[in-house]
């Protein structure tokens, strides 16, 4: 891997996500055979937002190589408030290996990875989650082989998860299909990304808002939480307008008998899935939650390794990322941060 960061997937090539993959699932099937990997290296956890999967996952992986997590809660250094966030990144890289940040605002991820000479990992930012995508791919492979020519198909709001999805998917050569409600469909920036990386890997990247028409032929059923952490204002009107695209029995069915059904969690059952399909042996979505750990262990250890052989240098000047606020409901149009394109950035929040 020649990455050094990963800010969202347009960080990593097709080959380096294969490579995760790889290590991951060497990984999980030896899983005391990589005990000293990271041993004497330390990983800061800047984490904005509570969460289950993100902070367990880190930890443990951390533990599980040999080293050391310190964990930084919301109100511990108010991240861009209290001190600027390159300063931050300043700091952590002296006494560091790696960062990992879960963040309400993406350009606070492409700030550190500007200003750090460690690698930053982006545990969740409003714009891209890439570390669930990874999971997914892991969880997608072990059930149904070779990724390319498969297809995922998205039911839900266009977020973050979903930009992971349609980035990776278009690298990796799997068909990805976006069915949401009119005015939340995903970043037109990152569909136009993705279906510039599809022309080379042979995917279908599509989206649409005709739901049974849209299952029809999936490998796997995604959805995500109708209203987000930060988004609580918009939770009852949105109840209304999603109520439609709940992934039940009925829409399981129209999709084919053998499609298995994802969720990022956590998931509000009652509303975007029923117990029904969530509990249901199609339902991969603790799978999927296992395989967050490993990936981000295979992650970790290919990152620093890359670091390693990354020759010392002052740290680097961030270029800046640019972006305008679109209409109510759609995301901020990506942006060009240091070394590499298509980071993004957005003003709209997720778990």
């Amino acid at each position: 891997m020649k990455a050094t960061d990963l800010v969202s997937l347009r960080d990593l090539t097709a080959a380096e996500i294969l490579e995760v993959l790889d290590l991951a699932a060497a990984m999980k099937r030896r899983r005391g055979a990589y005990a000293r990997a990271l041993a004497g290296k330390s990983l800061a956890m800047l984490f904005e937002k509570p969460s289950l999967r993100t902070r367990a996952t880190f930890e443990v992986a951390m533990t599980q190589l040999g080293g050391h997590a310190v964990y930084f809660a919301p109100g511990d250094i108010s991240l861009g408030k209290r001190e600027s966030v390159a300063d931050v990144a300043r700091n952590l890289e002296r006494w560091v290996n790696l960062i990992v940040a879960r963040v309400f605002e993406h350009q606070k991820v492409i700030d550190l990875a500007a200003h750090a000479r460690v690698p930053v990992i982006n545990a969740l930012s409003d714009f891209s989650h890439p570390c669930q995508a990874l999971a997914d791919f892991l969880t997608l492979r072990e059930r149904l082989g070779a990724l390319r020519g498969r297809q995922l198909v998205y039911v839900g709001d266009g977020n973050n998860v979903t930009h992971s999805l349609l980035l990776g998917g278009a690298r990796l050569g799997l068909n990805v299909r976006v069915v949401t409600p009119p005015g939340y469909e995903p970043d037109r920036r990152v569909v136009e990304w993705a279906r510039q990386d599809a022309r080379r890997s042979g995917a279908r990247i599509e989206t649409g808002f005709d739901l049974e028409a849209g299952v029809r032929g999936a490998d796997a059923v995604y959805t995500d939480v109708w209203a987000s952490m930060g988004q609580e204002s918009e939770a009852e009107a949105r109840r209304a307008l999603f109520r439609p695209y709940q992934v039940n029995g009925r829409l399981m069915a129209a999709a084919g008998r053998d499609a298995l059904f994802m969720h990022c969690l956590p998931a509000h059952r009652g509303e975007e899935v029923t117990d029904e399909v969530a509990d249901s042996e199609r339902s991969v979505i603790f799978d999927q939650a296992e395989n967050r750990l490993h990936t981000q262990k295979a992650l970790m250890v290919l990152l620093d390794a890359a670091a390693a052989r990354r020759p010392s240098t002052p740290a680097r000047a961030p270029q800046g990322a640019t972006g305008t606020a679109p209409r109510r409901g759609a995301r901020a149009r990506g942006g060009r941060p240091a070394r590499r394109a298509g980071r993004g950035r957005s003003p709209r929040s997720r778990r």
